[in-house]
């Protein structure tokens, strides 16, 4: 018996079980499989990694954290999979305070970032795969980028076996039953029970099929990814680094060339999905994404598709995650409500969810912690209201 089961292999999952590690706990993790799953949010091939929240400073401060310890992910491994090549932000109308791109700005600069304030014709002149006056102003943010994502969850995942870790695959687990109290081990839909000394869910999108009472504040939702083929070159930092354009009210944002393609997608309201089905973007979704290649990546408007993907987010009511103890299970704590921008505080998020494990006080447990239904809100890049 573990003194700790995860139940989900994902990168929250990998990052929880090497930290519980560092602290002296036996771990098990539990995975339908393989792991890493092909189907997992955090198995793809980039994600971004920025610092960009808008006015929300708790998020642009927990950032900062995990962009050092990125850092140190690159040096242990000694392969860089975070590639810090900066970000560009864009936007169609002039910053105001109130706009994501403007708040970015102010809230970055007030933190003693150095970002690079640009007009439309330095836009053009130095990004010029942009069409030319479509985006007025902007800022490059030099701090941050993306990172290898498939690439990165392997790499924790060797961390684990190495550290060793328990890694059950094939383990597809069944709903904790109705009634409530302590959580004293997880049954397998074989109907093997594993027991532990403490339980953290961190199935992303199936977290409400295993806690059903948390469906009133988590829910599934799949957003379309279209990765093209590059034309010709161009595509690449400098000339051409991760970016967002107009993400706050598009949504929109996209990726240097890498592995063959360019992944561009959509941070947007999305649609609720059953993560149990399978998983299409819809026919109608290209229209949308050639008609915005088309006004501002003319050289991508015609690029063929080389394959798209569902990318199913775990959305929270209010956009945050959601970790923290069950108040009504005991020894049960719920590691979930990525809400479309998890990935990047990888390196800070198995603390969090460690010491909520533990009951150790965290700075983040006020905003992460487990929490009823409250006020609809979204992320601050997060398009759709």
């Amino acid at each position: 018996m573990s003194d700790v089961v995860i139940a989900g292999a994902g990168v929250v999952g990998a990052s929880t079980a090497l930290e519980l590690r560092r602290r002296g706990a036996s771990v098990t993790l539990l995975d339908p499989g393989p792991v890493p799953h092909p189907d997992a949010a955090s198995t793809d091939i980039s994600k971004l990694v920025r610092a960009d929240y808008g006015s929300d400073v708790f998020y642009a401060a927990l950032m900062e954290q995990a962009l050092v310890r990125w850092r140190a992910w690159n040096e242990r491994w000694n392969v860089p999979l975070f590639h810090e090549t900066g970000i560009l932000v864009l936007s169609r109308d002039a910053f105001t305070p109130a706009s994501f791109e403007g708040a970015s700005f102010a809230t970055l600069s007030a933190r003693g970032h150095r970002l690079e304030r640009l007009d439309a014709d330095a836009i053009a002149a130095r990004f010029p795969r942009w069409a030319p006056g479509r985006y007025r102003d902007g800022y490059f943010n030099p701090q941050g980028g993306w990172a290898e994502s498939g690439r990165v969850v392997e790499a924790l995942f060797a961390e684990c076996r190495r550290a060793g870790v328990g890694i059950v695959e094939g383990a597809c687990i069944r709903p904790l039953s109705s009634s409530r109290g302590p959580v004293e081990s997880l049954e397998l839909a074989s109907g093997e029970r594993v027991r532990g000394g403490a339980f953290v869910v961190a199935a992303g999108a199936y977290t409400t099929a295993l806690i059903p009472e948390l469906a009133d504040r988590l829910v599934a939702v799949g957003q379309p990814v279209f990765h093209f083929e590059p034309p010709g070159p161009g595509f690449a930092p400098p000339d051409h680094p991760p970016w967002a354009a107009d993400i706050g009210t598009t949504g929109w944002y996209g990726f240097p060339a890498h592995a063959g393609v360019i992944k561009i997608a959509n941070h947007g309201r999305g649609r609720v999905v059953d993560p149990g089905q399978p998983r299409a973007v819809g026919d109608e979704k290209e229209a949308a994404f050639r008609k915005f290649l088309s006004e501002s990546l003319p050289a991508l408007a015609s690029a063929p598709i080389v394959r798209t993907r569902l990318c199913l987010y775990c959305d929270s009511f209010d956009g945050d995650f959601f970790i923290g103890r069950h108040p009504e299970r005991e020894g049960l704590v719920v590691a979930a409500g990525g809400s479309g921008h998890a990935f990047k505080f990888a390196p800070v998020l198995g603390e969090i969810v460690a010491d909520a494990v533990a009951g150790a006080p965290n700075p983040a447990a006020a905003r992460f912690g487990f929490r009823e239904r409250g006020a609809l809100r979204r992320e601050e890049a997060r398009a759709g209201g």
